[in-house]
């Protein structure tokens, strides 16, 4: 039994939405001085629980306790008051005013027009748990990093004591996330309360004390960080054994298949995003492609697909028998009609992948109609091949004929990776195949790629995941603002080395 008193208790705490039980009578404490990981698959209820503890939501039923003592939030104004502060995944930064003026943004206390005496607390907050941060830059000059550390000095700066992070490291590099668990070490040593909702086990053996798993809006239990390990906290997770294993099969009888050579793209607003960039693709081989966030891994696979202009240098098809096709200056279709197939999961999935309006049949007709000569087109494969997605991926939908926009995202992405993989490809190029979906289906999709690569197909995988990239590619090329500063052996390559090499340009090039 723990005697301490807990910074928070939550009594059978309970919500709905609709007829959806988000959380279902949850029973947790948190203790200042350590921290806790909240651990569960998407749609667990991990971040709806957050939520009512930082005033968002409401419960609709049960009790939250501060220090032994009953209290009521019901907005985040509440929640500040009682020292609690969250930072979301998503920031909620002003881009044209600096560091000092969105922390202070929406206070009243007197002195906070006075910026630069902000600006010393600011400095001191910096000081005292190892932060980098110059109060005077606009948000809009910050990297990723940054602005998350303008996020969590705002709520420090107006005296949090119990933090809850969502997903923090999602976007960050390894040097990145490293800085930022130092920082939490320093937070928890002088006795804040810190609650970090992630699925990177890594991430949670190397950080947190505890661990508190919900599964389907139920909790399941907790366990001490050094008496468990990652398969037992992801069986918990999932309510059955998975295995974390991705297999790696050694690529049979690898050929060059796309040749890439001094490849430059520019945006629409002229911004160079592509600078000679060089690599080559070869049959039944999984190639990561690892960089920061916009260094161009979108537009090189675009560029590959047709759908990029590009503005020097050349992308070669090689064929089984050897001989090249030029793919600079042939349209999408053309390229497609060769075999070279993009699954695109973009950050905004019904946007550019799939039409929501649509139902799943239709869906997959947007990907195999074009092989039907016929102006009337055969509904029967589309929604075979809609059956196949749905029940090799564990789609969850009501039925074939749901609009794809009902779905949930990771049921709508499953939908928009079965359907390019389903379209039997030469060359599948797949970006953020994986992004938001929970540990089974990421599992399942690992297995699909490489199936794939067994197949003899060459597969571009662009993932964020240093820890799959490293597990899962035979080579991997890293690009650093548009340009390739390496390319490593999967099997030997550190995440270390991978995080070096995306932040330096032009770095030595290792070619594997």
């Amino acid at each position: 039994m723990d005697h301490r008193v807990a910074a928070v208790s939550l009594r059978n705490i309970t919500k709905s939405f609709g007829t959806i039980l988000a959380n279902d009578k949850i029973n947790l404490d948190i203790y200042r001085g350590e921290i806790l990981a909240l651990l569960g698959e998407n749609g667990s209820g991990k971040t709806t629980l957050m939520n009512m503890l930082s005033g968002i939501y409401y419960p609709d039923e049960g009790e939250i306790l501060i220090d032994g003592k009953s209290v009521v939030i019901s907005s985040p104004k509440d929640a500040f008051a009682y020292g609690i502060g969250m930072i979301h995944q998503h920031f909620k930064l002003v881009d044209v005013l600096t560091a000092a003026e969105n922390i202070v943004l929406g206070l009243k206390e007197p002195g906070r027009l006075n910026l630069s005496a902000v600006a010393e607390k600011i400095r001191q907050i910096c000081r005292t748990y190892g932060f980098e941060i110059d109060p005077n830059q606009k948000v809009y000059d910050m990297s990723v990093s940054q602005k998350q550390t303008v996020e969590i000095v705002k709520v420090l700066y107006r005296g949090a004591d119990i933090l809850i992070l969502d997903e923090p490291t999602a976007v960050l590099t390894p040097q990145e996330t490293e800085k930022l668990f130092a920082v939490l070490r320093n937070m928890r040593r002088s006795g804040k309360a810190i609650v970090i909702i992630t699925h990177k086990m890594h991430e949670v053996e190397a950080l947190s004390d505890r661990v508190a798993v919900l599964n389907h809006g139920a909790y399941v239990g907790e366990l001490a960080t050094e008496k468990t390990n990652a398969q037992e906290m992801t069986n918990m997770m999932v309510g059955h054994q998975v295995s974390l294993n991705i297999e790696r099969p050694e690529p049979v009888n690898p050929k060059p298949r796309i040749e890439v050579e001094n490849l430059s793209v520019r945006s629409i607003d002229g911004i160079l995003k592509l600078d000679g960039v060089s690599f080559t693709a070869n049959s039944g081989e999984i190639l990561g492609i690892a960089g920061i966030s916009g260094s161009g891994q979108k537009e090189l696979l675009e560029a590959i697909a047709g759908l990029q202009p590009v503005e020097k240098g050349s992308i070669r098809y090689i064929e089984d028998d050897g001989s090249a096709e030029e793919l600079v200056g042939k349209d999408p279709l053309e390229i497609e009609a060769m075999g070279v197939s993009l699954a695109f999961v973009p950050e905004d999935r019904l946007g550019m992948g799939l039409v929501g309006d649509m139902d799943l049949t239709d869906n997959m007709m947007l990907r195999s109609f074009r092989s039907g000569s016929s102006i009337f087109t055969n509904r029967k494969e589309p929604q075979a091949l809609a059956e196949q997605v749905v029940e090799q991926l564990e789609v969850n939908t009501p039925g074939l004929s749901t609009p794809v926009r009902r779905l949930s995202g990771g049921n709508v992405q499953k939908v928009l990776v079965g359907r390019e993989i389903a379209s039997a490809p030469k060359v599948l190029l797949t970006a953020y195949a994986v992004r938001g979906l929970d540990i089974n289906s990421s599992y399942t999709i690992y297995r699909l790629i490489n199936e794939q690569k067994k197949a003899g197909i060459a597969v571009l995988y662009v993932g964020e995941d240093l820890d799959v990239l490293l597990e899962l590619c035979d080579r991997i090329v890293v690009l650093c603002a548009g340009r390739v500063s390496g390319i490593l052996d999967g099997r030997t390559a550190t995440k270390n080395q991978i995080g070096l090499l995306m932040t330096q340009t032009g770095g030595e090039d290792e070619h594997a």
